[in-house]
């Protein structure tokens, strides 16, 4: 295991406006932010945040799909949701979204504007090369050092990873549309996002609303993905307390959620030929804000029967190749058969670190760099200012 929580110094980092690109791209003036293309399943979600009430739609290709529910195009919303197949924008390689701004939504005769447009190239996760992927959770409302710790690999990642707590509550839209400033700003719309809901995520008037707003499986936020060769499955542990937890004031009912889950993860094992077992399938991850199969401590340590039969259940069928997570605000690696692991069959990758000033601002952060290679995963820590702290390659076991 890997122990860096000793303290460090850093140098504060000025916040910048959210939305600073890193990648120059057409941003459209009824848009908030260029659009994210989220990986669900064997589909892609495209999801853009909107400044009114507008008509969506997208092109791929010569194939047209709408945000819609149930013939009737959405305007009403704050985030429009349109779901492509994946194979089709992969191959396409661009994909073209269009509105038109509600002038006046009348029963008969409703008026719009023009139609705006614009053209985004997009990158699949490669198959031909090493993958490149990096990991934001915890960033707690900041925006500033933890994009430039994405920037690490100097271009886009083929894959970001926000992996929960991205606000810091759930209070309002405006802390959760940093989910979209850090896509806007790490890909610019050109390249597959993977989201996971964290507890903080959880907590907050908005959060019940959340996942209208965030990639799901019809309405679920655990789902498998595959993207190049590259299968994973997002598991959300929800609340790191138990749901009697005055904290909480009876709003969560986290335990039957974890229950359903156990169910899901039967349902995948089930149908392995067409997920994990699929053909081309090169690496195995999981996905979860919470660290579920190391061993915590007062008051997180819940649901150890919940948790030790996911671990079981991934371990002796999936037999992943790592857990990445985040959650306890470090960076280190959990080995087989360490003093916390739960059950000594799944590396544990807990990679995400705000750093603090006396103040309490976060002025700093580390992040995760991975890179999927033939015969291994090499994970590196790095932080705002580009500097690795630690690295470590965990061995590809079949």
């Amino acid at each position: 295991m890997l122990d860096n929580r000793a303290r460090v110094c850093y140098n504060a980092i000025t916040e910048t406006e959210r939305g600073a690109k890193m990648n120059k791209t057409t941003l459209l003036p009824e848009l908030k932010t260029t659009p994210a293309v989220f990986a669900v399943g064997n589909t892609y979600q495209i999801m853009v945040p909107v400044k009114s009430e507008v008509l969506f739609w997208v092109t791929v290709g010569d194939e047209t799909f709408y945000d819609h529910t149930n013939g009737i195009m959405r305007s009403a919303v704050s985030v429009h949701r349109v779901t492509v197949p994946m194979a089709l924008l992969d191959k396409v390689g661009a994909y073209t979204v269009h509105y038109r701004k509600v002038i006046d939504r009348t029963p008969y005769f409703p008026k719009s504007e023009d139609t705006v447009s614009a053209t985004y190239r997009f990158y699949p996760v490669p198959t031909d090369r090493p993958v490149n992927i990096y990991q934001l959770a915890d960033t707690h409302g900041a925006f500033a050092a933890p994009a430039a710790a994405a920037n690490y690999f100097g271009k886009a990642p083929d894959l970001l990873v926000l992996n929960g707590d991205i606000p810091n509550h759930c209070g309002d839209f405006e802390n959760f549309s940093l989910v979209y400033d850090f896509c806007d700003a790490i890909t610019g719309g050109e390249r597959p996002v993977i989201f996971s809901r964290g507890n903080h995520d959880m907590r907050g008037a908005f959060a019940e609303q959340v996942t209208s707003l965030s990639p799901t499986d019809n309405g679920n936020s655990y789902f498998t993905f595959r993207v190049g060769g590259l299968w994973g499955i997002v598991l959300d542990a929800g609340e790191d307390k138990a749901d009697t937890s005055t904290e909480y004031g009876y709003t969560t009912a986290c335990h039957a959620f974890r229950t359903e889950q156990t169910a899901f993860i039967r349902e995948v094992i089930a149908r392995a030929d067409r997920e994990y077992a699929a053909e081309g399938v090169t690496h195995r991850l999981v996905l979860a804000h919470h660290p579920f199969s190391v061993r915590m401590y007062e008051p997180f340590n819940i649901e150890e029967d919940i948790y030790t039969e996911w671990t079981d259940l991934l371990a002796a069928y999936i037999k992943p190749h790592a857990l990445l997570s985040g959650h306890i605000h470090a960076y280190e690696i959990h080995e087989n058969g360490g003093e916390l692991d739960r059950a000594g069959a799944i590396p544990v990758i807990v990679g995400s670190r705000p750093l603090r000033d006396e103040s309490k601002k976060i002025v700093g952060y580390v992040g995760t760099a991975l890179t999927l290679l033939p015969d291994a995963i090499d994970v590196r820590f790095t932080n705002h200012e580009g500097q690795v702290l630690a690295e470590q390659k965990i061995p590809m076991k079949a």
